[in-house]
C-alpha cells in the first residue's frame, strides 16, 4: 500500500512564552492521495500553525510528520526547501501575482529557482489550460477579476506537478460568483485525482470537500 501524502503523528507546537503557548496539542492526522480536506476553526484556534506545519514552513516541536513517505521533521533547512518546492503548491487568499508580468509569466516564474527549465513556458500554457485561463495568458494581472487572478495562482501552484496542494482561505478576497468558479476548479482537480487540504472558516467550502477536520486551542477532531 502506497503511503499517504500525509501523515501527522502526535504533532505539537509550542512557542516561547510565560506560560508556553501550545498552538498544537498531539494532531494527528492521515490524507490519502486523492482526499479533498477541509480544516475548519475559529481564529486563534491554530489553523495558521498547522498550515505553516503542513508546508514545511515551520517545524513542530514534537512529533512525526511525513510527506509523501518522508520524515520531514529531521531534514536539514535546504532539504526542507527543496521537498516544499518540489511536492507542494500553494494556494493563498492573497493571489500574489506580480502586477508587472503577464499571467503567463506569473505561471511561469514559479519553476524559476528549478524543475525542468527547457519546458517550462509550455507547462505554464497547460497549466492555464488546465484552469480555463489561456485566454488571459497575455494580461497583466490588474486587468483580471479576483476570480480569474485566483485561477491563475492555482495553475502556478500547479506547475511542479505537486504532490499535496495546500489552500489557505482561497476564496477569502471573493464574491459570492467568483467563489463558486473557484470551489468548481478545486472540485475537477480532485476528479482528476489531486490531494487538496483547503484551510477555511467559510461553511460554503468546507461543504465541497470530502471530508472535514477541526481545530479547536490546537487539538485537532475529525466531523
Amino acid at each position: 500500500m502506497d503511503d499517504p501524502v500525509i501523515r501527522l503523528t502526535d504533532v505539537s507546537r509550542e512557542f516561547p512564552a510565560d506560560p508556553p503557548v501550545r498552538a498544537l496539542h498531539r494532531v494527528s492526522l492521515s490524507v490519502a492521495k486523492g482526499d479533498y480536506v477541509a480544516v475548519v476553526g475559529p481564529s486563534g484556534s491554530g489553523k495558521s500553525t498547522l498550515l505553516n506545519t503542513l508546508g514545511l514552513l515551520d517545524r513542530p516541536t514534537s512529533g512525526s510528520y511525513r510527506l509523501d513517505g518522508i520524515e520531514t521533521t529531521t531534514l536539514k533547512d535546504g532539504a526542507r526547501t527543496r521537498v516544499r518546492g518540489s511536492r507542494i503548491g500553494f494556494v493563498f487568499q492573497a493571489f500574489h501575482l506580480l502586477p508587472h508580468r503577464t499571467v503567463l509569466e506569473n505561471v511561469a516564474l514559479a519553476e524559476v529557482y528549478g524543475g525542468d527549465r527547457r519546458n517550462r513556458w509550455r507547462r505554464a500554457e497547460r497549466a492555464l489550460e488546465r484552469v480555463g485561463m489561456t485566454h488571459r495568458a497575455g494580461f497583466m494581472p490588474g486587468r483580471l477579476s479576483g476570480g480569474e487572478r485566483q485561477r491563475a495562482a492555482i495553475a502556478r501552484a500547479l506547475m511542479g506537478r505537486p504532490s499535496l496542494l495546500l489552500c489557505d482561505e482561497p476564496t477569502g478576497n471573493l464574491d459570492s460568483r467568483n467563489t463558486a468558479l473557484v470551489l468548481d476548479l478545486l472540485d475537477e482537480l480532485r476528479e482528476q485525482g489531486h490531494t487538496i487540504v483547503v484551510i477555511t472558516h467559510e461553511d460554503e467550502v468546507s461543504a465541497r470537500a470530502g471530508r472535514r477536520v477541526r481545530i479547536t486551542d490546537g487539538i485537532l477532531t475529525e466531523e
